[in-house]
């Protein structure tokens, strides 16, 4: 065992060591999410209210406008923290600022554009934390039986933000459907099939995932630490059980927790489900894969891995609002995305499923092969996910 303890140590130092001397990035990438609603308040005329992540705005249109003035006083109204000055500031450079808009968010009739012009003044709300501006933009479109909506709002090749979402609402031409463009997808139509909105929402579950550094090592960490198939894709599987109940809750305005508690509980599952490992080697070395027998019950679980199944669903309620969050999931209006946002949820379980599948066998592989050589394996895992894991929890909780 002091062999185990050993290569537990001089991994955790190592890790420690890079974590505290390199540059870590955040956990989800520095990427972005717009929400547009879009109605129909008169005939031939399309209403669409957007959110827009307010310091985002303010250096995008400065950059794209040659307008250094706004990003002066935009970004001291940031600094400031007060929504009255953020908005007088968008006020006070208000054609820079739509004009970058309108020309990254159009909406054509039957093939023709239509036109575009700011209707009200910019208002701030709160999303996750982070101040959004609204601004409104009324289009006069001609008389049409179809309409498409085109996204192109800060965009990877700006070079602020990487992945940019827009999430759409619509109650146009006698339809209401939603949609989540990005570059790949920047259009759509109401004429789309219900099976082309569900697609929609099915690739963005699948690509949050798997760009969320966060919920891919949380994953690691059940993999490292699950002995048994059984026990991965039982955890898998009451992960995803409250992870979609929370999720399901939020959509339907039930619930909703702010972001400085569910980020820094994130970060400490992280850390937690990895450590249970560490734990069970620190404690039993070369048996720590071992199911003890006479604590059997229902599915062949011992009382150790009923136990970490309870861990997981309670940490799987947190990811559930962190997944809702990643879509802004704390408006009246979010039940009508509810049959889209559980295609979101099904992307992420399908890509959860293939990680497992692609991964866990290798490792019952080489625990059958060199039991050793996969303790080691799985340590060194689960001591790099823990650091990183604790990391994060810091850096969420102090604001770093």
């Amino acid at each position: 065992m002091s062999g185990i303890k050993k290569v537990l140590a001089v991994t955790a130092a190592a890790v420690a060591v890079v974590l505290g001397t390199a540059p870590v990035a955040e956990a989800h990438g520095f990427s972005s999410t717009v929400y547009a609603d879009l109605t129909s308040p008169a005939r031939e005329q399309v209403r669409a209210q957007l959110g827009l992540e307010y310091d985002l705005l303010v250096v995008s249109a400065a950059d794209a406008g040659k307008d250094d003035p706004l990003f002066k006083d935009g970004t001291a109204a940031f600094d400031s923290g007060d929504s009255t000055q953020q908005a007088a500031a968008l006020t006070r450079h208000a054609d820079s600022v739509v004009s970058y808009a309108t020309e990254r968010f159009t909406v054509t009739a039957d093939g023709q554009a239509c036109t575009a012009k700011r209707d009200g003044d910019f208002t701030m709300e709160q999303r996750e934390g982070v101040p959004y501006v609204v601004l409104v933009l009324d289009f006069q479109c001609p008389q049409a039986a179809a309409h498409e909506i085109r996204s192109g709002l800060f965009p990877e090749a700006e070079g602020y933000v990487k992945g940019t979402k827009t999430i759409v609402t619509y109650h146009l031409d006698l339809k209401t459907g939603s949609s989540a463009l990005d570059d790949q997808h920047p259009v759509l139509s109401t004429q789309q099939s219900t099976g082309q909105r569900f697609w929609e929402f099915f690739r963005l579950g699948a690509e949050h995932l798997l760009t969320g550094l966060d919920h891919i090592l949380f994953l690691l960490a059940l993999i490292a630490g699950s002995r048994r198939l059984r026990e991965i894709v039982l955890a898998a599987t009451t992960f995803t059980i409250a992870h979609s109940v929370t999720f399901v809750l939020a959509a339907l305005g039930l619930v909703h927790v702010t972001a400085s508690f569910v980020e820094p509980v994130i970060a400490l599952s992280i850390a937690v489900v990895a450590g249970w490992h560490l734990w069970r080697l620190w404690r039993r070395g070369r048996t720590a894969t071992d199911i003890e027998v006479n604590s059997r019950s229902h599915l062949g679980l011992d009382r150790a891995g009923w136990t970490r199944l309870g861990v997981v669903f309670c940490f799987g309620l947190v990811h559930g609002l962190g997944f809702a969050g990643a879509l802004g999931i704390d408006e009246a209006w979010s039940w009508q995305l509810l049959w889209s946002l559980l295609v979101f949820n099904i992307g992420i379980e399908v890509v959860q499923l293939s990680l497992i599948a692609l991964t866990f066998p290798l490792l019952a592989l080489l625990r059958h092969r060199a039991p050793i050589a996969a303790l080691w394996v799985t340590g060194t895992i689960a001591a790099g996910v823990s650091a990183a894991g604790l990391f994060w929890f810091v850096q969420r909780v102090t604001g770093m």
